[in-house]
């Protein structure tokens, strides 16, 4: 029986995706059909609406519309332009300055926005026309925004890893959190490296008309801090115990709100009800998605597809280097077709009992996996970033898949170094008393 259960669910599912039925009513309807045919038609209806309430009423959760509210105020509070001031300003005449400005730029956004796509539009939308002016190729200025704006979903503060959290049933969003800064930034860094070398090659140096006063370069600084004080309070205050993760979320869109009217002064009044729709849109679809996930942990627990998965994967081999890199694999397929936050919900409970059973840390793997579907968002077919990025730029998206090819090697061999590495993951959470 469960073998036919997981294969009607199955099949429903991807029939329901194939049509392009939104993924939350996908997950939904394939889980209740499954019910219904295998158990009881009343405990099906009663049980997929209980798991769809129960799926959402956690505390812990509140940190998610929190987050992307306070996202949203950064996003269109004017501080792409700030940020990429600062790096510029650091970088200098090294070769491929706006490159790298872009990299730098695009981690400290995409954390403080939570979106790679957010990232990918405001600092790609302010570095590419120079870029341009400075005669870079715009492919290769393309692919260096697109590979790097999805690193803010490592970098915290991030949604993706309190979604992680509950689908792997509790674990410690701030252990989370501070294990996502080394990986994040060792995927900037590795990208930073391809950056500089086909700039050196091209002879892409900033060519400056004056040099900067030091009163521009202290106000260029001082500009840029209120922005980047949002990480420092946030990870400084869970780091230090004076509030939780989630109250961590209530104080960033409050310090969000204050920067943006207050300080930046670059949203009024009459455009928060633009503000507030589009964080609860987002909010709707997220906590939709984490509802219905719950409908389908309920299936996969009858169906027991995921010991059959994790027998499957461990009967193929005892090395756990080959089971790992199966499980990547995996999922940078699945990232190329499916959105984060379904794609955790989903594949968090199907993969994280075979990789404990291997050695792996919860904690390593909630790092891994954000980080292979974080790739997903590059890549196509589907790739949002991708279109988005190349949008931007106004250009085909197979020229920017072009230059991309050196930028995919990068992220893999970070990726590869995060899988069979603990430590860099790790490190941090252990040294700030979390593990």
């Amino acid at each position: 029986m469960e073998a036919q259960a997981a294969i009607v669910l199955l099949v429903v599912f991807f029939f329901l995706l194939f049509m392009k039925v939104p993924i939350s009513f996908s997950i939904i309807a394939s889980g209740l059909l499954t019910i219904i045919m295998f158990l009881n038609p009343q405990f099906g209806m009663f049980i997929s609406a209980q798991k769809l309430a129960t799926g959402i009423d956690s505390f812990s959760l509140l940190a998610v519309p929190f987050f992307i509210l306070a996202g949203t105020l950064m996003s269109n509070g004017g501080i792409a332009r700030r940020i990429i001031d600062l790096a510029l300003l650091f970088l200098g005449k090294v070769p491929g300055s706006l490159a790298l400005t872009n990299i730098a730029g695009n981690a400290i956004f995409g954390s403080l926005s939570g979106s790679g796509i957010a990232a990918a539009t405001a600092i790609g939308g302010v570095i590419h026309p120079l870029e341009k002016e400075q005669g870079y190729d715009e492919g290769f200025a393309a692919a260096t925004n697109v590979a790097t704006a999805p690193v803010g979903q490592l970098i915290p503060p991030t949604n993706a890893f309190i979604v992680y959290s509950a689908a792997a049933g509790g674990t410690s969003v701030a252990a989370l959190l501070m294990a996502g800064w080394i990986p994040g930034l060792l995927w900037a860094a590795l990208c930073a490296v391809v950056a500089f070398i086909y700039s050196a090659r091209h002879g892409y140096v900033v060519k400056r008309r004056e040099k900067l006063t030091a009163k521009e370069v202290l106000s260029t600084v001082w500009k840029a801090i209120p922005s980047l004080l949002l990480i420092v309070i946030v990870i400084g205050g869970i780091l230090s115990g004076i509030f939780s993760p989630t109250e961590a979320s209530g104080i960033a869109v409050i310090y969000a709100f204050i920067l943006a009217f207050f300080v930046y002064k670059s949203i009024k009044l009459q455009d928060m009800g633009k503000v507030l729709v589009e964080a609860g849109t987002m909010t709707t679809i997220v906590m939709l998605i984490i509802g219905a996930s719950q409908v389908l942990s309920f299936v996969l627990s009858f169906t027991g597809l995921p010991q059959a998965i994790s027998s499957l994967l461990l009967s193929l081999s005892h090395n756990k280097i080959v089971i790992l890199l199966i499980i990547n694999l995996i999922l940078l397929i699945v990232g190329t077709f499916m959105d984060m936050a379904p794609a955790l919900m989903i594949f968090t409970p199907i993969f994280l009992p075979v990789v404990k059973a291997v050695g792996m840390d919860a904690i390593q793997f909630g790092v891994m996996i954000v980080m292979n579907l974080a790739i997903g968002t590059v890549t196509p077919p589907v790739g949002s970033v991708l279109f988005v990025g190349s949008s931007v730029a106004k250009l085909k998206v197979e020229k920017v898949i072009k230059n991309l090819i050196p930028y995919f090697v990068a992220m893999v061999a970070a990726l590869l170094l995060i899988t069979l590495f603990p430590a860099i993951s790790e490190w941090l959470p252990k040294a700030a008393g979390l593990l």
